[in-house]
């Protein structure tokens, strides 16, 4: 219940709109764009599990990862898989929504970068508490998977493949 809230609400308060952008491809490079601010949780995630592994005192390499590394090795990873993910599907909806819609494409990025951090800190207090970020970071990620799928499908199935 809170995604919906956080984005209806930056999308009426926040004064920015998004720039015209008539054809797809203007859309896909704005989209583009957007999602390079996306990839700050996770550059920086590969930062901190650098340093910490540098900083463990584990002696061999290829051992065992103590818990510090484990915990930013493992953010990274699930975060690549999900950007990936939140990347394509950001994408093509960036092809179906119109114009004045346009500003939840910043708005999403904001929100999938928030959410990837929350469930870092979360994550490294304590496994029971990473559900709440990682929630909001696929619930919106699954919305957009499912408005997608309803415009290809039902308001474009004639250009679904071209």
């Amino acid at each position: 219940l809170l995604c919906p809230c956080l984005i209806y609400g930056a999308y009426i308060f926040l004064p920015f709109d998004a720039p015209l952008l008539p054809t797809v491809s203007a859309r896909l490079v704005y989209t583009l764009r957007c999602a390079t601010f996306a990839t700050f949780p996770i550059v920086l995630g590969m930062i901190v599990s650098g340093i910490s592994r540098l900083c463990s005192s584990a002696l061999e390499p290829f051992g065992e990862l103590h818990r510090e590394v484990e915990i930013h090795r493992t953010y990274v990873s699930q975060s690549i898989h999900l950007f990936i993910l939140y990347f394509f599907n950001m994408a093509v909806l960036a092809t179906y929504l119109p114009q004045e819609l346009l500003k939840l494409i910043p708005l999403l990025t904001g929100l999938f970068a928030i959410s990837r951090l929350i469930f870092w800190m979360s994550y490294a207090i304590g496994r029971s508490f990473r559900a709440f970020g990682f929630s909001m970071t696929f619930l919106p990620l699954l919305a957009m998977l499912l408005w997608n799928l309803y415009g290809m499908f039902v308001l474009e199935p004639e250009n679904l493949l071209s």
